[in-house]
């Protein structure tokens, strides 16, 4: 399967940089993973809702970009289902077993994804109702993902 994780805005920091690769390198045991970082919108303090949601729809546009048509999407959004680790799991396997060979995950910026992307999705998860830096988001997701593998695979994983 080809997982593909597209974000808004570039990594900075190295420890979140050394995070993200080290959980892509034990990916490549279980999927092609892709990570695609689409350039992000400067965000003015105390935007209106207007310029908010102009800033959402140009980062969308460059998301949407990379969506391809038979891909199944799944968007991080803060209203967006919580499932355990073992949920996850089961749904990327039944994704898979009923013919699904590319899933992409989308994070939005800092001030969330566009109507457009939302539309596009084909399942809203979320973590938390707490909000977390989307590019911390990068490493808990991928850090699932592998989970998941190794809950599909029977293989140990620390509960």
């Amino acid at each position: 399967m080809k997982i593909t994780v597209i974000t808004v805005g570039k990594i900075k920091e190295k420890y979140l940089k050394d995070a993200i690769d080290e959980y892509s390198k034990r990916l490549n045991k279980y999927c092609r993973l892709e990570m695609i970082e689409v350039a992000d919108e400067k965000t003015p303090d105390q935007a209106s809702g207007v310029v908010e949601d102009n800033i959402r729809a140009k980062e969308g546009e460059r998301i949407l970009k990379y969506v391809k048509e038979d891909a199944y999407v799944i968007t991080l959004e803060i209203q967006g289902n919580m499932l355990t680790s073992e949920e996850l799991a089961a749904k990327v396997e039944k994704l898979g077993v009923q013919g699904t060979s590319h899933i992409i995950f989308i994070i939005g910026g800092s001030i969330g994804l566009g109507t457009e992307v939302l539309k596009r999705s084909d399942y809203a998860l979320s973590f938390s109702k707490m909000t977390f830096p989307h590019q911390l988001m990068r490493v808990i997701l991928l850090e699932q993902i592998y989970r998941s593998y190794r809950i599909i695979q029977g293989e140990p994983y620390h509960k």
